[in-house]
Formats: C-alpha cells, sequence, structure tokens
C-alpha cells in the first residue's frame, strides 16, 4: 500500500515567520508533528512518503504514486485544503484527511471522502483494516480519550532536518482550565494526559542521533497542566543533558500561574527552555472573568511576566482585544501593558469565535455568530457582532498592531526585557545559519529598512553591555522584521 502524507502550506501569519526564513535560509519553522506521528502508527510493509507544502511543492506524480493521500490540517489551512481537495479528485486519488480542521467542522467537508476525527490512536487500527479491505468508512471518530503513552515516535526520516527552524515534540495532551474562547477543552480535554518521561527523552534522544542541534518545540497545550508529571519530565531532561551533552534548546506553552513555582521554573530552565508562550490575554480584569481565564484574575500579570524573565525564561505572550467588557481604552491599555512588560513577541488577535467553543455557542445562542474564522490569529476581522463598534475595534487593532512593532517601540521593548532577563540555563550554540542571519540583518536591518539608528544601538549596547545576551538580540532584532511585515499587511 503506498501512502501519501501531505501537509498544506501554510499562509503568511504571526506564526509563520516567513519573512525570517531568509535570514535562517531554512525552507520552514515547523515540522508537520501531526503526519511524522501518523506515519509511526502505519504498518511497516506500507510505503509511506511526506511532502510538506511548506518545504516544496506538490506534484502530480506525487499524487499518482499514491493509493490513498492523508491530509493533516489546521484552520488556516482551509482555503489550501479545497485546492488539495480538488486536484486530488482530477486525479481520482482518496483523501483521507485529520486534524483540528476537520475535528472541529466535520460536516464542512463534503469534498473529503474520509475523515478522522479527534484524536487518532484509538481509530487507526481499524483504519488500517478498511484500508486493507479497500472499505473505508465516511467518518472514524475515537470514543474515549487515549492513553497518549502509545503514540509512537514520530517518524523524523521522512524529514530532512536541514529545511527546519525548530523541530516539535509532544509530550501532554490536555488543559485544566475552561477559557470561553479556547477549543481545547474540546479537543484534548480538561484532565492532562501525558508520555512517561522515558518516552520524551527517547524522541529527543532520537533528534539528536540524527543530528539535530537547535530548537524544540515542545507542543503541549499546557505544559505545566500536570505540574507533579511535568516536573519528573525536567529533571531526566536534566539528567540526559548531563549524560549525552545534547546542546538543544526548548520553548513551550504554558498558563501564567508557572511565576507561582519557583520550582519548577529553575527545572524548565536547567533543561534547557528558552522560552515559553503565555496566554495573558488583557490587563482588564472584567474581561478575563467574562472569558474565564481564572487563571489570570486576581494577580499581577506584569511582575508574573517579570519573575519569569529574571528566572530565564523569554515569555511570549498572547493577547485578544474585542471582548464584551473592553471598553474604549483597551487599545492603550494594551500597548502600554505590553511596552511595561517587555514581552517582545506579543501575539495580539481580534477576539473570533472558534468552532465547539463555549464562546461560539454563547455567541450563536445570542444571535451574534456571522460565520467562521480563518484561523489567522492576526487578521482585522471578527466572525461575531462585537458590543464596542466594529470599525473602531478594526481600526483600533490595525493602529495597535503597527505601533507595538514600530522600530522604535519593538527595539525599546527588547531592552526592557534584556534588562530583565537572567541569561541562566545551557548556553545554546550559534549555528552558521545564526552567523549568516546575523550578517544579512547588517544589510536589510542596519542599511536599507526603516528603524536602522535602533537597530544600531541595540546592536553595539548589547555587544559592550550584555555581551552573552548578544545572540538573543540579535534574534529578536530579525523576528521584528516579520512582526513588521505581518502588522504592515493589516
Amino acid at each position: 500500500m503506498n501512502i501519501l502524507l501531505v501537509y498544506p502550506p501554510t499562509p503568511d501569519t504571526f506564526w509563520s515567520f516567513k519573512h525570517v526564513l531568509p535570514f535562517v535560509s531554512k525552507r520552514s519553522t515547523f515540522p508537520p508533528l501531526g503526519l511524522l506521528t501518523i506515519a509511526a502508527m502505519l504498518p511497516p510493509d506500507w510505503q509511506t512518503r511526506l511532502v510538506d507544502m511548506n518545504i516544496r511543492p506538490l506534484k502530480d506524480e506525487d499524487l499518482l504514486w499514491a493509493d490513498y493521500v492523508m491530509v493533516s490540517a489546521m484552520v488556516v489551512h482551509k482555503e489550501a485544503v479545497a485546492h488539495l481537495t480538488e486536484r486530488c479528485h482530477n486525479l481520482g486519488k482518496p483523501i483521507i484527511a485529520g486534524g483540528p480542521l476537520f475535528s472541529t467542522r466535520p460536516d464542512a467537508f463534503p469534498g473529503v471522502d474520509h475523515l478522522v476525527l479527534g484524536e487518532a490512536e484509538p481509530v487507526m487500527p481499524q483504519l488500517i483494516s478498511d484500508i486493507r479491505k479497500g472499505a473505508l468508512e465516511r467518518a472514524y471518530a475515537a470514543t474515549d480519550r487515549p492513553d497518549v503513552s502509545a503514540s509512537p515516535t514520530p517518524r523524523w526520516d521522512l524529514l530532512n532536518l536541514e529545511h527546519y527552524v525548530t523541530m516539535a515534540v509532544q509530550f501532554s495532551r490536555g488543559c485544566p482550565f475552561d477559557c470561553e474562547f479556547c477549543d481545547i477543552p474540546h479537543m484534548s480535554g480538561h484532565v492532562p494526559r501525558a508520555k512517561k518521561p522515558a518516552q520524551l527523552i527517547a524522541e529527543l534522544d532520537d533528534l539528536r542521533r540524527r543530528g539535530w542541534k537547535d530548537m524544540v518545540f515542545v507542543v503541549d497545550d499546557n505544559f505545566i497542566g500536570n505540574k507533579r508529571v511535568t516536573k519528573e519530565l525536567l529533571r531526566e531532561m536534566i539528567a540526559w543533558r548531563k549524560r549525552t551533552r545534547a546542546p538543544m534548546g526548548f520553548l513551550t506553552e504554558a498558563s501564567a500561574n508557572l511565576a507561582d513555582d519557583p520550582e519548577l521554573c529553575s527545572l524548565m530552565v536547567q533543561a534547557g527552555f528558552k522560552k515559553v508562550f503565555v496566554g495573558i490575554e488583557t490587563p482588564s480584569a472584567q474581561s478575563l472573568e467574562e472569558c474565564r481565564k481564572l487563571q489570570n484574575c486576581g494577580r499581577d500579570l506584569v511582575a508574573a511576566v517579570q519573575t519569569l524573565q529574571k528566572a530565564g525564561l523569554e515569555v511570549m505572550g498572547g493577547f485578544i482585544v474585542g471582548f464584551d467588557s473592553d471598553g474604549p481604552d483597551i487599545f492603550k491599555r494594551q500597548f502600554e501593558f505590553i511596552q511595561r512588560s517587555g514581552v517582545v513577541t506579543a501575539m495580539v488577535g481580534l477576539l473570533n469565535a472558534l468552532p465547539e467553543t463555549r464562546l461560539y455557542r454563547r455567541l450563536m445562542n445570542e444571535g451574534r455568530l456571522e460565520g467562521d474564522t480563518t484561523g489567522n490569529n492576526t487578521e482585522a476581522r471578527l466572525n461575531f457582532k462585537p458590543r464596542l463598534n466594529r470599525e473602531f475595534l478594526i481600526d483600533g487593532y490595525r493602529d495597535l498592531m503597527k505601533r507595538l512593532y514600530e522600530p522604535r517601540n519593538y527595539y525599546r521593548r527588547i531592552r526592557t526585557f534584556l534588562k530583565r532577563q537572567n541569561p541562566a540555563g545551557p548556553r545554546l550554540r550559534v549555528s552558521r545559519s545564526d552567523m549568516v542571519a546575523f550578517v544579512k540583518s547588517l544589510w536589510l536591518l542596519g542599511v536599507w529598512h526603516r528603524g536602522r539608528i535602533g537597530y544600531w544601538r541595540l546592536c553595539i549596547g548589547s555587544l559592550l553591555v550584555r555581551p552573552r545576551q548578544f545572540p538573543k538580540a540579535m534574534e529578536l532584532a530579525i523576528m521584528g522584521y516579520h512582526f513588521r511585515r505581518v502588522a504592515k499587511k493589516l
């Protein structure tokens, strides 16, 4: 049996880092971890190929080779999936599709032949059996949350690792919190389910043996959802680093209550974690209560960010405007909060209702829902009737994004972060691609583009005052170019 695994091209979004890739001579930021994991579940006697369309185009001969085409996609890939479906049908190739795009709206894809809804592990044996028999059902859906320790090591051999900026692994699924706008409770549940620490160490060691030396994204819904299990893993990672001298670093997603646990912060830094994405959302206490972001309520969020920075972690923040409780001053408050906190990578989005969220159902019951979201976190549109004037919200959002990533404000935020960050933990290597990126930035950011004075001030100041943080300063400067391009097109 010939199985072709296809990952659609990701459009130019905040997290695509499309405008950073030329600096580092890479083709994509992250690999398609879901497809690599599915590939590891297929029978070893089947032939499998992977086409990541972010790396190279999908050719007709790829499709003609396949007996079945397996596609995994997120909401942001909807348009690309429509084109892919048409191509497969024109060549008579059946599609088996899974991932968040299909699991939350299965009825929206009548052209897709077969669907895997939700987590794949429980249904793969039946799916494989039906493929062998040539008698597939329309949809396969798990009735229970699977034990993720049964999930296999991803098929890294299907990738050319050199094309990617960051690798990805998963330790746990699920989040104990219940934010109204979030679809994780529907997708992965409230009770975190984790692999055995030794299992994730084996995956990391597999990457190490294959020559991977750079960053690894631990893609958990909330890495600290079960703190006890997370600490067990971190202790194993620290021992593994000492044993193997593995040079890679890590980033992940976690809730703001990470700042309440100094031991957990210390273990993460010792294990090599350098960045953590935190859903901060808003400085408005009323809006936090509205969306049930209870883990952020009643705390000084700027102080929480500073605690993590001083521990040695770079905080990447998620922010939202457009809550019913937001007042006309929300844009001013968001800007001041982000600048004061030193959250350099600040992903600010207009509130949109994702399918299968409590927000989606509430707005539907209130008659305020106006279609689906595109899945692009930084797009100047809402899919519901807001309380504030729509044009006011959209115009204010565009202005906020442009102000945040205007060179003067952006470089000021970098300096604020560098002053607070304790550059603790293992030092990461400076790769050849890092050096090439720096040389390219000297011309593009230091000569050609607006903001050159801020760039040189950051460059020289970091070298003289904080030489250990110089690589981080340059990394953030280059990322700022991407963010400005994203903000400019709003």
